[in-house]
């Protein structure tokens, strides 16, 4: 007889697993040796088959296939990323920005792009650059609410993680959305240019609208190499407002990044692509030229 049941990592902490099963039973598991054995290591967000046990525990004992993976931080099947910005304080490091939607981009998870600190100054420009990179853009504000609503509409159905740079009102957010996130809070440290709060573990909370959200560490030091890597040759398609213009490109290996008569050039100069954003394209080509397929992790 095959006890067998499915259901989603939701926490992993200290070698256990907790799984919530389709009838929202939640199992804590350990996991079978023979995973080591394969050189597999159990994510949050991993469907799973466990095998539940007469004291209450169960054991994980087969990983399905997953549609994607993060490594910092581990995570598997999202659906999106709530990339979560500042306009002020701290002021959003484009480079740092685009660099993290190219991986998502590379492994197919939708980036929501979230506005914060409205309030303080004023998002238009930077919600403009990003919608017109062909970006979802909301606009929320942490100390009035607004924007929560939108917010709450677009993690419903989905498994989504939130992510963005220390102080930028993602704790906030997060709590504004469910209080049993308990996260502590903090303005930006004025000395170390940084918030107060760091996320020290992985965990998915179920929302309503049969949502799951993880909260998850800033990406501010993470390159591209040690974010999954990305070759020179993959780089523009990973930036969906230039993708279109390299198809239609003369030069077979052009680098998009000088050569007269590239068409993502002139598309440049006719204002159909932000200047900021083949700045960012720019900067990550001459990062990666000359890093050799093998070099990649």
């Amino acid at each position: 007889m095959n006890d067998r049941q499915t259901g989603r990592i939701i926490k992993a902490t200290g070698g256990f697993y907790y799984v919530r099963t389709s009838h929202g039973r939640a199992f804590t598991c350990r996991a079978k040796g023979l995973f080591r054995n394969r050189n597999i290591t159990p994510l949050v967000g991993d469907l799973a088959e466990i095998l539940p046990g007469l004291d209450g525990e169960a054991t994980v004992v087969e990983i399905l296939p997953r549609r994607n993976a993060t490594v910092r931080p581990p995570l598997a099947n999202l659906d999106q990323m709530v990339l979560v910005l500042s306009v002020v304080d701290p002021a959003p490091n484009l480079l740092v920005v685009d660099r993290f939607l190219a991986l998502l981009e590379k492994q197919d998870i939708q980036p929501l792009v979230v506005i914060t600190k409205s309030d303080l100054a004023d998002p238009a420009d930077l919600a403009k650059l990003y919608k017109k990179a062909g970006f979802p853009v909301l606009i929320v504000c942490g100390e009035t609410g607004n924007g929560i609503s939108a917010l709450m509409d677009a993690l419903s159905g989905k498994v989504s993680a939130f992510s963005g740079n220390s102080g930028v009102g993602k704790s906030s957010l997060l709590n504004l959305l469910d209080p049993r996130f308990a996260v502590a809070t903090g303005g930006t440290s004025k000395k170390l240019g940084r918030g107060k709060h760091t996320t020290r573990h992985v965990e998915l909370f179920p929302l309503p609208g049969d949502a799951l959200v993880a909260d998850t560490p800033g990406f501010s030091s993470m390159s591209i190499t040690e974010m999954g890597g990305i070759g020179k040759d993959e780089l523009a398609a990973c930036f969906r407002d230039l993708a279109p213009y390299t198809e239609k490109c003369r030069f077979v290996n052009c680098s998009h990044t000088c050569e007269k008569g590239c068409a993502v050039l002139e598309a440049l100069a006719r204002g159909e692509i932000d200047p900021r954003r083949h700045q960012s394209y720019t900067l990550l080509y001459n990062e990666v030229k000359d890093i050799k397929p093998w070099e990649q992790k």
